[in-house]
């Protein structure tokens, strides 16, 4: 048997806790039932229980935008640096609904 796939996977993503940016090209990975932040040389940030996080859009930011609380700890993060908006957006969205299904019991 193989390694499960990540059930989400976003690169070039801007990792930021209040007050600084912590990196502009950035990895969020969700994968056998957890959340990880990752810089862009792949060291953790953050990692969490997926049923453990908190993830919401943010009322002040844009649509690319999304805030995840991970270990009592808020991170902003932004999706589709590196391109264009609309795809920023899109993983925005799948990003909230990955941790919707994660958070929804799914079992690893």
């Amino acid at each position: 048997m193989g390694m499960a796939e990540p059930e989400f996977s976003a690169t070039g993503v801007r990792i930021e806790r209040w007050p600084r940016s912590l990196t502009r090209a950035g990895q969020v990975l969700i994968k056998d039932g957890r959340l990880a932040l990752l810089t862009s040389y792949g060291r953790v940030i953050e990692s969490a229980p997926v049923r453990a996080v908190r993830a919401g859009k943010p009322w002040f930011a844009d649509d690319a935008s999304t805030v995840a609380t991970l270990n009592g700890k808020r991170y902003r993060l932004t999706m589709g640096q590196r391109s264009r908006k609309p795809e920023g957006r899109a993983l925005a969205g799948r990003f909230l609904e990955a941790v919707r299904r994660g958070a929804g019991g799914a079992t690893s």
